[in-house]
Parts: structure tokens; C-alpha cells; sequence
């Protein structure tokens, strides 16, 4: 049985992920901040934590198999309106909050045999799009912060990265508020449809288990075909 720790397991792909893996057997502590959960309601260990403000971090396992660090926000406007303390903001959430974790966790990361390190990007960060200058910039950073992590924890450790476009969660919640606004956001896809919580958590699973030893400093698009395909 695996131990995976997943940050941010209390809605949209994290909560996806966690249910998932406790489906195939596996053990999966999960952490919450602002959303209320029904500890062990679902299989999951919940314990309470806040990235922002909390220096450390304690799971009870001497080796941690998997960790997935969902943390993130959309926030998107035109450029000359987006202060600096906003770009900090969004870095100090989705980068350093991601940093805190991993280097209090490494230790048990390095005890497992395979152990394999999940962070969540955007397609805005390859594709550019208008008013994505703040998520794309702190986006930009996590996948940077991947690459240069799996070069120096290989073989021990595994880091990818998963790069998503427009998701169902409540995270994107604004952009999918009405069935124009998803009809719309399907069109723009090759495939027709914006992504679920499911689609991008069937990734991560797959990135976190042993189908997935020989891959590490990936960005893996996960996007309906956006990124790549012009139709």
C-alpha cells in the first residue's frame, strides 16, 4: 500500500485524485484549509493546513510514496490593472506554499523507493492568453521549480508537472457559471467539451504509481487538444 499525501484533497482535483486513489486500494492524507470536510468520510485522512501561514507539516508515515500539491487560483484580468502585490500573492500560494511542503517532506519522500512529486500547471503558460498574466507567471515558475527539482532528487524521486486547460471545479466556478459560458468554453476545444476534476486526477494517479517509473521533468498536457491541435 502506498501513502500519498495530497494538498488541497477537499474539492475539485484534488478531492477527484484523493477518492480515486483510496478506490484502488491505497493510503491518502488529505488536507483542507477553508473547505469543511467529513473527516475519513470518504477513506481520506483530512487534517487541517494552511499553506500561507503554517511553517510546518506532519504526517504520520516514516515513507511518503506520493504528493500532489493542488493549491492554485484563477484570477484574470487585463494586464495594467494587476498590482504587484498580486503577482506576490499568487507566487506565495501556488510556488513558495509548493516549496514549504517539499522541503519539509523530502526526507519521507526519499525513504520510499518511488516516490513521485505532482504539481498542477496551466495551458496558459505555453499558449499565452489574454488577461492569464498572473496565473501564467506563477504557473510559469511551478514548472520551472519541477524541472530543476526532478533534475537534482533523480533517481530517488520523481517531479512532474500537469498542465491543464479550462476544468469543471469550484476553482473555475466563474468562468462555467452557466450553460453559455461551458457551451462556449467547449467550442474553443478540439475535443468539445471542458475538462472534469476526473480527467486531470486520472493523470496524477497515473504520475504518482509505479506505470509511470521511467518519467520524470515532464509537463503533461492534459487539455482537450487545445494546446496542440488547430481544427
Amino acid at each position: 500500500m502506498r501513502n500519498n499525501l495530497i494538498i488541497g484533497a477537499s474539492s475539485g482535483i484534488g478531492k477527484a485524485l484523493a477518492e480515486l486513489l483510496v478506490g484502488k486500494g491505497e493510503k491518502v492524507f488529505g488536507t483542507y484549509s477553508s473547505t469543511e470536510v467529513d473527516q475519513f468520510g470518504n477513506g481520506v485522512q483530512y487534517f487541517h493546513h494552511d499553506v500561507l501561514n503554517a511553517e510546518d507539516i506532519y504526517v504520520g508515515v516514516e515513507s511518503l510514496d506520493g504528493l500532489v500539491y493542488c493549491p492554485g487560483s484563477i484570477n484574470l484580468k487585463p494586464f495594467h490593472r494587476i498590482k504587484p502585490q498580486d503577482f506576490v500573492n499568487d507566487f506565495e500560494l501556488q510556488v513558495i506554499g509548493g516549496i514549504k511542503i517539499v522541503q519539509k517532506l523530502l526526507p519521507k519522500l526519499k525513504a520510499s523507493e518511488n516516490a513521485s512529486i505532482v504539481f498542477f500547471s496551466t495551458i496558459a503558460v505555453q499558449q499565452g492568453f489574454n488577461f492569464h498574466t498572473q496565473v501564467a507567471t506563477s504557473k510559469g515558475a511551478i514548472e520551472g521549480l519541477a524541472k530543476a527539482l526532478a533534475a537534482e532528487l533523480a533517481p530517488s524521486v520523481r517531479v512532474n508537472v500537469i498542465a491543464p486547460s479550462l476544468t469543471n471545479t469550484p476553482l473555475a466556478s466563474k468562468l462555467l457559471s452557466s450553460e453559455e459560458k461551458i457551451e462556449a468554453n467547449s467550442k474553443r476545444h478540439p475535443l468539445k467539451r471542458v475538462g472534469e476534476a476526473k480527467d486531470i486526477a486520472e493523470a496524477a494517479a497515473f504520475l504518482l504509481s509505479e506505470k509511470s517509473s521511467w518519467m520524470t521533468g515532464q509537463i503533461i498536457h492534459i487539455d482537450g487538444g487545445l494546446s496542440t491541435l488547430k481544427i
